[in-house]
């Protein structure tokens, strides 16, 4: 019974953060060590991530069905390889290609090396400033009709930087988006799209490691850490997106920094592990 609250708990936790640049990752490593729980385990971490995905795919489902039948027309039909949702389709998979690569390379030590809380309070406090200045600096002038292939690369190797917890998908590429010039809807609306393949696959990759390994929680709890994610991802797009059209990232960029900081403090003092 136990097992399934901590389960609750977390799955609140990935829902409320998996769509902010604030690295839900991070949040699931530090949060359960604060409470006592101990880390939940990179395979935990990668399945439940499917749910806030699966909200993503209710909640785009209009423009995914439009972009990929564009695309798989496009394959077989010359006319529409020039349209935007036919090049959209072929951006994302072009971008998924790095996380996907380095994902299947690192894999010992993603789940070994880089789930060191002194490294996740360091990338949070490194990439927070990165985002709070690309943000400052970005000229806000590209819509995502404007997107090239060049520009899709670029946001698909920020977002492999999302390997390592405490970066956070959606900053690493909203960062990237913001120093090309794109507006922040657009930015984070490509964002959201472009981390379908990598975290779908990264969950369908480590759903065999759930009873296995370090990973605390067996299958039941992590259906339901599943279930909660999506729901309440579900909700956390729609402000999200809401949010950045009149506001800018600092209060994302001033927690990730405060966070950072403090896992770096609790750290150093032995009131965590690291």
């Amino acid at each position: 019974m136990v097992d399934f609250l901590q389960a609750v708990v977390l799955g609140l936790i990935q829902g409320l953060t998996e769509f902010l640049p604030i690295s839900s990752s991070a949040h699931l490593r530090i949060y359960p060590e604060l409470f006592g729980w101990g880390d939940p385990g990179a395979a935990f971490t990668a399945v439940i991530q499917i749910g806030t995905e699966l909200a993503v795919l209710l909640f785009f489902r209009k423009d995914i069905w439009r972009i990929g039948k564009a695309w798989l027309l496009s394959l077989f039909r010359p006319e529409y390889r020039g349209h935007l949702d036919a090049r959209m389709g072929w951006f994302i998979i072009t971008g998924s290609v790095p996380i996907v690569v380095l994902g299947i390379l690192l894999k010992d030590v993603i789940e070994r090396d880089f789930r060191s809380l002194w490294l996740i309070g360091c990338t949070l406090i490194v990439l927070g400033l990165i985002l709070g200045l690309a943000d400052r600096v970005g000229r806000t002038d590209k819509t995502i009709k404007q997107i090239s292939l060049r520009d899709a690369i670029l946001m698909g190797l920020a977002q492999a930087l999302a390997l390592i917890p405490g970066v956070s998908r959606s900053g690493a590429t909203l960062s990237m988006g913001r120093l090309l010039g794109y507006e922040r809807e657009a930015a984070t609306r490509y964002a959201f799209l472009l981390a379908i393949p990598a975290v779908i696959g990264a969950g369908l990759f480590e759903l065999k490691d759930v009873p296995n390994g370090d990973n605390l929680y067996g299958w039941g709890p992590t259906i339901v850490a599943t279930v909660v994610s999506f729901v309440v991802g579900y909700a956390a797009i729609a402000w999200l997106l809401r949010y950045v059209t009149t506001h800018s990232y600092t209060p994302f960029v001033l927690y990730r920094v405060a966070l950072g900081a403090a896992t770096l403090l609790l750290v150093a003092t032995g009131v965590i592990a690291a």
